[in-house]
């Protein structure tokens, strides 16, 4: 994993989730292949694979570089700007 300079900026301790799910996906009637949870705000959505990827959308509207899974088990964390795993 790398280091990169967005992950400084984020807020400690991690937002609270926004919701438990993908609220973008259950207005539109879709399901979420995985969720992701926002770093700068707790937004919850969709990843690349679900088929609006709404995850990369919040970041495109809102600049927040860094996403963590919301799958249970898994801690990882990815950074848009960057493109990598951090």
């Amino acid at each position: 994993m790398s280091e990169c300079t967005h992950v400084a900026e984020l807020p400690r301790p991690e937002p609270v989730p926004s919701a438990q799910t993908c609220a973008e996906c259950l207005a539109v009637g879709s399901h979420p292949v995985q969720l992701r949870i926002c770093l700068g705000c707790g937004h919850v959505a969709c990843c690349d694979s679900s088929p609006f990827r709404h995850a990369t959308a919040h970041h495109h509207e809102t600049g927040h570089p860094i996403v963590r899974s919301f799958e249970p088990g898994e801690t990882w964390r990815w950074c848009f700007v960057d493109g990598s795993i951090v």
